[in-house]
């Protein structure tokens, strides 16, 4: 199976057409980010049938070089968000990475699913393209992800994206939750988490490949 499939189950199921619309009006006369040929660069880079982890973000990020289609990613240029460095702290706390780059498309690569739930946003305007469409959207991914496939690490960092749990068959997949990594919340439980570890773990127990977390030095 592929993604190809996934999205043709899913537009067979619901109609998009005014979320289109409303997005073409938005790129045509408004700065959204990310650029549109990024929309959908977390499926471009981790093949359906690689997923064995995902992890749930909310909205894109609204500045200038910031998204590109990974939830918590931003490009190469762009000043570290502070989720992100805390995402890091607890990655180095947690199994001694130490990350230069604010950039996570190794880890899309490795077959992490870094899944926001709103895929555009308007710049400096947050949560602009909330109920458009998007969260139906993203929701069946979720669900397709948790049915074709086995043994996924969904990482569901706060309530936002706890509320998802609903869509996952947890007989069969692993939920990782805590605090979100957000300055406003890390401190509640975030830091000393362990995801990461407690991923490969699992991973390794079902016979997968664990996720290569640190950078590599090539």
């Amino acid at each position: 199976m592929e993604w190809s499939d996934v999205f043709h189950d899913i537009t067979t199921k619901h109609d998009f057409s005014e979320m289109h619309d409303f997005l073409e009006k938005e790129y045509t006369t408004q700065t959204v980010y990310p650029d549109r040929e990024n929309i959908y660069q977390a499926f471009d880079l981790t093949p359906f049938e690689q997923v064995k982890v995902v992890i749930l973000g909310q909205d894109p990020y609204h500045g200038p070089k910031q998204a590109h289609g990974l939830a918590f990613s931003v490009q190469p240029d762009a000043k570290f968000p502070p989720s992100l460095r805390n995402m890091y702290q607890e990655l180095e706390d947690d199994i001694g990475c130490v990350r230069q780059s604010p950039h996570l498309q190794d880890w899309a690569r490795e077959g992490v699913l870094l899944l926001n739930t709103v895929l555009t946003v308007r710049q400096g305007e947050a949560h602009s393209h909330k109920h458009i469409g998007w969260e139906i959207f993203t929701d069946e991914v979720i669900q397709a992800v948790s049915e074709h496939l086995n043994h996924v690490v969904f990482i569901l960092w706060g309530k936002p994206a706890q509320q998802k749990i609903k869509l996952i068959d947890t007989a069969k997949h692993h939920i990782i939750q805590s605090p979100h990594p957000s300055p406003l919340s890390a401190y509640r439980g975030f830091f000393g988490s362990k995801p990461y570890s407690k991923t490969n773990t699992y991973l390794e127990e079902n016979g997968i490949q664990p996720v290569q977390w640190c950078e590599s030095e090539a």
